[in-house]
Parts: C-alpha cells; structure tokens; sequence
C-alpha cells in the first residue's frame, strides 16, 4: 500500500461525501496527499476564450470543470508573457522575485555581441545564443513545486515537458530530473544528452507523420460560425483547417498536432519514470503550446482556434484517461501563462473600433532617430536604445556618460509619454519606489502592474505601457497578434483544480496563479517556511474539507 505522505482530518460540520465513504456528523476524514501532481499550461489560453467555448467541451476540459473552477485567475504581472507566466505556476512568486521579467531582455554587460538574453538560456556557455540558445533554468532565482518536493523527498521525481523550452524550464526549475521540449521536428532535452526511450519513440512516430503530411482537421459544428476568411495584410485568417503538407516539420510543430505529440510523450514518460507509483509525490509538469502558435499566427477568433480547442480538449482527456488506467492517484491544475488579443482588422468589424496597430513613429528605428534628434546625442558605437515599446522595457546605452544618459531618458519619458498610443511610461527609479502591490489583481494600477514585472537588477531603464487594443506590429506570414500587455485580455487566465472525490465549487473571485503552488504544498502537506510563496492556498474542495487547514 502506498505510504500515506500527509494527511489533512476534518471535522464534518454535515455529511461529507468521497466515492466509497460516507462521514455522519462528528465523524473525520483522514485525505492523503496526492501521489501525482499533473500540472498543464495551456499557452495563451485567456480567460475570455476559456468563458467563450467551456460549454461546448466533452473531455478533458469538461472533467476540469467538475473540479474547482476559478474563471477569473490573473497572471497579476505587466509582462505578460510566456517565461514570465509559466514562472509563475509553480514557483507561487510574481516576476519581481523570480527574475523572469521578460521572454528576452538586455545585460549591457555580457562580454558576447549578443547582447539580449534569452530567459531560459544559459548565456554563460559559449555556444550559446539568445536565438539558439543553451537551455537551462539558470535565471529563475526561486525555487519550484518539484524543487520543494525533493528537498523533502529526495525519491520524489520532478519531470517537465513542453512544446517550448521555457514553458518547461520555469515549469520544472534547476532540479529537474527529465525535461523535453519541441525542436524541429520532434522533441529534445538538455545540452549532452540523448532523448530516453519514450521521447525517441515519439521522436520516430513524429519523422514519419511529418513526411507524410497530415489532412485536415475537423470543424466542429459550434466553429461554423467562425470559419470565415477576414483580410489580414497581405492575407487572411479565420477559415484554415490544418492540412499540413509532407515534410513541413515547421508547420506540424505550431498546429493541434504538437499538442498531441506532447500527451503522448507525457503518458510515456509516466511509464518510463513510473510516476505516482510509489511513497514519494512526484510532479509531472505539462505545457501545451500550440493555442499560443496558432493565436499568434490565426488570432483568437477563427475556425483555427476553434478547432485548436476542440482537439486541445480530447488531447488532455487522453491524458487522463491514460493515469486513471494506471489506477494514479493524482491532482492536476490546469491554468494559462498569459492571455491574448485578436486581429485589429477582425476586432475592427466586431465593434471594436479602438484596436489598432502599433504606428510607425513608435517602432524602435525611428524613436532612436527621434532621441537623437531631441538630445543630441550620440553613442560611440551601436544603437542609443535597446528593446523597444512593444516589448515593455528599453534600455539605453551603458556606453554614455550620466550627462547624457540622463538627457535621453528624460527625452525618451517626455516623447513616449506624450505618444497617443501609449498610456503610461514608468522610470527604473519610479518603480524601484514604488511598493510590491497587494490586494485583488483586479484593482492594481498599472504602475503596480509593472512593480510586479521589476526587478533591480534585470530591468530596464523605461519601462513603457501601450493603450489598450495596440498591437505593437505590422501583420506578417505567421504573425498576425501577439499579448504581452498589462491589459485584463492578456492578464486573466482560468485556473482549474481537479481531482477524484473533489467536491466540485466555482468561485469568481480574483486569484492568482501564484496561488497555485501553495495550493499544492498544502495538498502534499509541505512545510513551507513563511515568505516562500508570494501566492495563498486556495481551499479547493467545494465540501465541509479545508485542504488549507
């Protein structure tokens, strides 16, 4: 019999139910920790579509629903993106602890050219680069769920794998046992070592598939309404369906079809790793990436989403269906890293009439030429400013004096300041004052917002807010929409708990994600010494049970 790892006993104030149990007044319940923790991303899955489809879902999404439901669950942060949200999840800490402030961001003081840093590189290597980078977990400066879990039980296996390197990289932390993510045509690990036994038999299925060429995907009835053609640039989005041609390896990787592959591989590595299988708790983190691939290149509001979450919703069930015939007891959490915006040209006929693209006086080229000009200034060698509006922060040039550094920050603040597409623009000085938030996420300022994305060390100089509806970019082939504001669309992401005899509850009430992992702690009765988490554990049993006691 497994080894019981913790136990929560309750006190029934009225009868409380489990499969199997019934408990009179008076009466306790001894819970035991779960032997799994299934942890699952789904990148970009905002919130808004999360509301929009959840009704029209039959498998693994609907038994999520049958769990505890927070349909308002906020990534709180400015930088809402995809390192600095998956951050997040199982760390309980907001950017401004965990040093994930950002996807890239610039250290003026590598001795590479190469002068962006890439979260989820290790840019002390030699070989590595912001674009092709060494991964590793180097820069999260927190620990994560698996990390706790292991310093408590050494045997307790700590696995992660995505369709993006980050997502598993700040899933799992610095002690991961396996991690795999999606590269080229097929899955890879770390730097130096060949993929296991499952990652390899995937790896083999997937070079066959891709050769081959895929038809396309169903449209689900409840899509019909969506699967229309709208002019985007020099194309259109909205009625694509997923016939992948042979040999398109790229194509394949940013489609339904990546998803799939990453549960297959997750179900094999349940069996090669034997997860949840013996007395210590393990943490099996899952992050699925194509709703972000195909919201970047489609938008949110077309056949190709919808389709995304029809096949995205059998994809995880499977998933399930495959633990539960293993006879795990498990606890999976499902949530997002950030939201997302549609096209302006389709949110343009829908009546929104504000959302526009990014102007090209405010594209980083030609605010450089404006700083000069205002300033007079002009470095020795390179660029004035590195970064740009549409990425949240700019840095300027370590290479001025204070005089002069001075003069264009004052020059950029004034210019941005005075943008009608900007709303804001806060100074690393600013910030650096400027009190960690508490409270709903949903009242912040945007000022407290973007405190929640500082950190003293990694942030730059301005950092600088868009008006709401502002995509910070021309459409192009693959890359119509994007997320990254302080912005509720980008910011509110479901949070969903499930496990068997969980009694069901929905609360929309704000929560954050970082809540998730003290949530989990208490479940798998951690003791977590006070200040670890900037989250609280949520009691998720919607019965008489405080899972948080």
């Amino acid at each position: 019999m497994r080894k019981v790892i913790h136990s929560l006993v309750f006190a029934a104030a009225a009868t409380f139910v489990t499969p199997g149990i019934a408990l009179a007044q008076d009466e306790t319940l001894e819970v035991r920790a779960p032997a799994l923790v299934l942890a699952i991303s789904v990148d970009q899955l905002s919130a808004d579509i999360f509301a929009q489809y959840r009704r029209n879902f039959t498998g693994g999404l609907a038994r999520l629903q049958q769990g505890a439901v927070f349909p308002s669950g906020f990534q709180s942060h400015a930088a809402t993106e995809t390192c600095p949200g998956h951050s997040t999840i199982l760390t309980g800490v907001r950017p401004a602890r965990s040093g994930i402030v950002a996807n890239w961001w610039f250290d003026p003081a590598v001795t590479r050219k190469d002068k962006r840093i890439y979260c989820a590189e290790d840019e002390s290597d030699p070989q590595s680069s912001s674009r092709n980078p060494v991964v590793s977990a180097v820069h999260l400066q927190v620990p994560t769920l698996g990390s706790l879990l292991k310093a408590r039980y050494p045997d307790s296996r700590n696995v992660a794998l995505a369709g993006k390197d980050r997502s598993a990289m700040m899933m799992g932390g610095k002690d991961l046992d396996v991690a795999y993510w999606w590269k080229g045509a097929g899955f890879a690990t770390f730097k130096g070592l060949e993929p296991g036994p499952a990652a390899a038999a995937i790896n083999s299925k997937l070079s066959q598939a891709i050769a081959l060429g895929v038809a396309s995907l169903p449209v689900p009835a409840w899509c019909d309404a969506k699967n229309r053609a709208v002019p985007v640039g020099k194309g259109s989005v909205g009625d694509y369906t997923f016939a992948i041609p042979p040999g398109q390896a790229r194509i394949y990787g940013m489609s339904p079809h990546q998803d799939a592959a990453v549960a297959d591989l997750a179900i094999g590595l349940v069996d090669e790793q034997q997860l949840g299988r013996d007395a210590s708790p393990d943490v099996l983190s899952v992050g699925f990436s194509a709703t972000d691939y195909i919201g970047h290149a489609f938008g949110t509001q077309g056949a190709e989403m919808c389709i995304q979450l029809a096949q995205l919703d059998q994809t995880i069930g499977k998933l399930f269906d495959a633990l539960d015939a293993r006879g795990i007891d498990y606890v999976a959490v499902l949530t997002a890293d950030h939201g997302g915006i549609d096209t302006p040209e389709r949110l343009n006929r829908q009546g929104y009439s504000g959302a526009q693209r990014l102007s090209a006086e405010l594209q980083t080229a030609a605010i450089e030429k404006t700083i000069r000009e205002m300033t007079g200034v002009q470095p020795s060698s390179g660029p004035l400013i590195h970064g740009g509006v549409g990425l949240g922060d700019i840095y300027i040039s370590r290479g001025l004096s204070g005089a002069d550094k001075a003069a264009v920050l004052s020059a950029l603040t004034e210019h941005l300041r005075g943008a009608p597409q900007v709303v804001d623009a806060f100074t690393f000085e600013e910030l650096a004052v400027t009190p960690i938030p508490g409270g709903s996420p949903q009242d912040w300022s945007l000022r407290q917002r973007a405190r929640a994305s500082f950190h003293q060390d990694i942030s730059g100089d301005l950092t600088v807010m868009l008006a709401r509806g502002v995509v910070p970019f021309a459409p192009r082939r693959g890359l119509v929409t994007t997320h990254g504001s302080p912005w509720d669309y980008d910011r509110r992401v479901p949070i969903l708990f499930w496990r068997k005899g969980l009694t069901g509850l929905e609360q929309p009430a704000p929560v954050e994600t970082v809540d998730i992992a003290p949530t989990l702690a208490a479940m798998l009765g951690l003791d977590v010494a006070e200040g670890i988490f900037d989250g609280r554990c949520l009691d998720i049993d919607g019965g008489v049970a405080d899972i948080c006691a």
